[in-house]
């Protein structure tokens, strides 16, 4: 497979998507003298013949604007009677959709103008080579599912054994719904995403090297998922219903004396999309409802510590999941320079977990010990925004003003039966988190003759109070005595500016984001371990892009950007966490932020039939944030804790190839391979008592590739597969084993056109589990996850 790989990467070279060309608008003034000249005839024309391509005639004011612009070269001819006509070379490019010719002169006497070069930033995915953008709708095989089973096919991400999407082998992703953080998808960290159903989704963004405009958090990159919303006259929408069943056969059998893990797992999500527009009022409604049962864990795990004691065990996880999703909204133009929108968003998620952990001895001919538990919680989301644009007289001069605000509230009970040979405890705990977050911002956008420059500021205010309580029973093993109150204060200023610029073969884009953090942890005084914590900065977060093309087709590229990755508050929050008896997650509230610089180099060829990207990046990350697993004298239990290690870095290339092969077919061929690096560390773990722990110097090379097919069938149906391979990769404190899946889904218009039904069937050889080997000091164990991946869906949209 190493060779395949090689292979692959020396015959194909460098990546990005190929996009359509984008279009620009002109816009300048004409004046005869000091004074505006009106009714100027203003004619754009092609450089190679003088064909005609539009036209204007300016204004009172002497505006003139030209719009739908293809990137080329043209000739801008001025004319009007009484002066004398002028002609212009003008370049559109492909970094700016709105340019600014600035004034231009009339006179009667001849006046030499020189060469005005105008620019265009091209679309989505295409000549920035930042960012791609798919569209859910092209996704076939994983229709009906959730926005992670969405993602697990698209190029450039993989998804990790915790179900978080990772990009280029790194899981420090900041994701947006509609350009916008939310509690849904996490501030601090990625989180629901196997929650948030694809049926919501219109498109998915990926954005690898984020400008200045954005919050500096995520090294990784940006993920942008964009709602489904219509804007067409009158009232239009979609109604969809699908159906799966999972978890058909049985990967590995229970281990003795425990409740069945759950098969033949149904799903259902119907949802609507409404909109209806007239005059200057826009109204959009989707409204989505996920209920899906599944095989949430099925873990089997050997434990061996240097005393010689081995313990074997299982954690099998049963869940429910009914998530209600809604956003509605209103755009009001109220007038051809400024619309206003205001949106809110609903979410209520229900998740009832029924597990079982038995421990056995090596022979599996004594049961130590059963751990039951039954997890019920409620996850309640509510955001409301509003938003003001404001179009200046010039096209393209834009200012956006925003207000956000995000509650989040996590509703936690746990109930726990222990059954020991000698006796049985019934113990529990209660969590309740309430998130506030607001955030404003302000943008700013000023076309240039060469290009544009863009500013703005941000403000979050984000607060986190929280309760644990405990219940301990007999002989508890809970730490009732870690519980309490605690509450996350965090207030973020930011500034940021950038200026792109562009010529017929150099396209320059830089700038600076300059955020000042305060970050206070409050600690319930009561706590054993940990005290009140935190951390002030002011940090500049530069980006850099320079690109140079070598024709219409070729184009090189260079990046550069710092960012940050700051803990979540579920990273540094004190309670511990009890989902597996012996295998305990605590936060750290001493923990620190991770700063990282990013380097990438890029090549992108493009011709009719498809495209080839590719990318050289490498990664220095300083105060590495990971999770380590420590013993105590005495005690066989396993905690995981959050700490920051020394460096670490991540170099790799990735590849992206796509070839029509002819009208019935397209093969997309995404190779991505990297070497990762940890420095030796060692580091105090204050839980549950002081310890020390060190690691050797972790580097492994890892990878993926991903190859999907779009084939048309006959009758207008189309199909779609997807195999996907992942190396082997570094894990905290060990490494996680090779994965492999094949994913198949189908398509067919009815109802001429205005329905559609489709069915598809993922990991349709029930191939894909987890198996990961640590190593920690005492300790080792070697775990395999048969959790279910094998679903088959079948569902039905029609447009109205």
């Amino acid at each position: 497979m190493k060779l395949f790989v090689a292979f692959l990467f020396i015959a194909l070279s460098t990546l990005i998507t190929q996009a359509q060309p984008s279009t620009a608008t002109l816009s300048g003034t004409v004046r005869g003298g000091k004074a505006p000249l009106p009714f100027v005839n203003v004619t754009l024309l092609t450089a190679k013949d003088s064909a005609f391509v539009t036209g204007a005639i300016t204004s009172e004011d002497g505006l003139f604007t030209l719009s739908g612009v293809k990137p080329g070269s043209y000739l801008l001819k001025i004319s009007y009677i009484g002066y004398r006509p002028q002609t212009l070379p003008v370049l559109v490019g492909q970094l700016s959709t709105f340019l600014d010719l600035g004034t231009l002169s009339l006179t009667e006497v001849v006046a030499q103008l020189g060469e005005v070069t105008v620019t265009a930033q091209a679309d989505a995915v295409a000549a920035t080579m930042d960012k791609k953008t798919f569209t859910l709708a092209d996704n076939l095989s994983q229709a009906g599912g959730s926005a992670l089973d969405a993602m697990r096919n698209l190029p450039g991400i993989t998804v990790d054994n915790d179900g978080q999407v990772q990009l280029r082998g790194s899981k420090q992703v900041m994701v947006m719904i509609d350009g916008k953080q939310t509690a849904l998808t996490g501030f601090g960290g990625q989180s629901g995403l196997a929650n948030l159903p694809a049926s919501a989704i219109d498109k998915i963004e990926i954005i690898n090297n984020p400008s200045a405009k954005f919050d500096a958090n995520g090294n990784a990159g940006i993920i942008n998922i964009i709602y489904k919303k219509e804007k067409k006259e009158g009232f239009n929408g979609k109604v969809g219903l699908s159906a799966g069943v999972g978890a058909l056969w049985v990967k590995q059998a229970n281990f003795p004396g425990i409740r069945p893990q759950y098969q033949n797992t149904p799903k259902i999500n119907p949802s609507l999309s409404l909109n209806y527009r007239k005059n200057k009022v826009n109204v959009f409604f989707q409204g989505d409802n996920l209920y899906t049962q599944t095989l949430n864990k099925n873990e089997f795990s050997d434990r061996f510590y240097d005393t010689g004691q081995v313990v074997r065990q299982q954690v099998k996880r049963n869940r429910n999941t009914n998530i209600i999703t809604g956003k509605t909204g209103i755009d009001y133009y109220a007038n051809d320079r400024n619309t206003f929108t205001f949106s809110g968003l609903f979410s209520s998620e229900k998740i009832i977990d029924r597990g079982d952990q038995p421990f056995f001895n090596a022979s599996l001919s004594e049961r130590l010990r059963l751990w039951q538990f039954l997890e019920d919680e409620l996850k309640t989301t509510v955001t409301a925004s509003g938003t003001w644009q404001h179009k200046y007289r010039q096209p393209g001069r834009l200012l956006n003003v925003g207000l956000n605000y995000t509650f989040h509230r996590e509703d936690e009970k746990y109930f726990f039966t222990n059954i020991l040979p000698t006796f049985t405890g019934i113990d529990s705990f209660k969590l309740l988190s309430d998130e506030h977050v607001g955030d404003l911002t302000v943008d700013y956008t000023q076309p240039t003759r060469y290009g544009r420059f863009e500013a703005g500021v941000k403000l979050r205010r984000r607060i986190i109070p929280t309760n644990m309580q405990f219940f301990p029973g007999l002989n508890s093993p809970l730490d009732s005595n870690a519980g309490g109150r605690a509450t996350y204060n965090e207030i973020i200023p930011a500034l940021y500016g950038t200026y792109l610029f562009e010529t017929k073969k150099l396209e320059v884009e830089a700038g600076l984001r300059v955020e000042y953090v305060d970050l206070r942890y409050e600690v319930d005084p009561n706590h054993n371990t940990y005290k009140s914590n935190g951390y002030q900065y002011a940090q500049p977060f530069p980006n850099l892009r320079l690109a140079y093309k070598l024709n219409d087709n070729n184009r090189l590229s260079f990046f550069y950007n710092r960012r940050v990755d700051r803990p979540n508050e579920v990273d540094i929050r004190i309670f511990p966490k009890y989902d597996d008896a012996e295998i305990i997650k605590v936060g750290n509230p001493a923990l620190r932020p991770q700063f990282t610089s990013s380097f990438e180099l890029g090549y992108k060829s493009g011709w009719d039939a498809g495209y080839l990207y590719s990318a050289l990046y490498h990664k220095e990350m300083e105060g590495t944030i990971t999770r380590i697993g420590s013993i105590v004298p005495g005690s066989t239990l396993i905690y995981n804790i959050f700490q920051n290690a020394e460096r670490s870095r991540n170099t790799g290339l990735e590849v992206v190839l796509s070839q029509n092969l002819a009208k019935w077919g397209t093969l997309n061929l995404n190779l991505n391979s990297y070497q990762t690096t940890i420095d030796a560390f060692s580091v105090v773990n204050l839980y549950p008592v002081r310890n020390v722990f060190s690691a050797n110097r972790q580097q492994l090379v890892s990878g993926n590739v991903k190859l999907t097919g779009l084939f048309r069938l006959p009758k207008s149906i189309d199909a779609q597969i997807t195999a996907l391979y992942l190396a082997p990769d570094l894990v905290p404190q060990g490494r996680i084993d090779s994965r492999f899946s094949i994913d198949l889904g189908l398509k067919m218009p009815v109802q001429k056109g205005r329905g559609e039904v489709f069915l598809n069937a993922t990991d349709v050889a029930n191939t894909l589990r987890i198996r990961r080997t640590v190593q920690g000091d005492g300790f080792n164990y070697i775990s395999t996850d048969y959790f279910e991946t094998q679903i088959i869906r079948l569902g039905y949209n029609r447009k109205f």
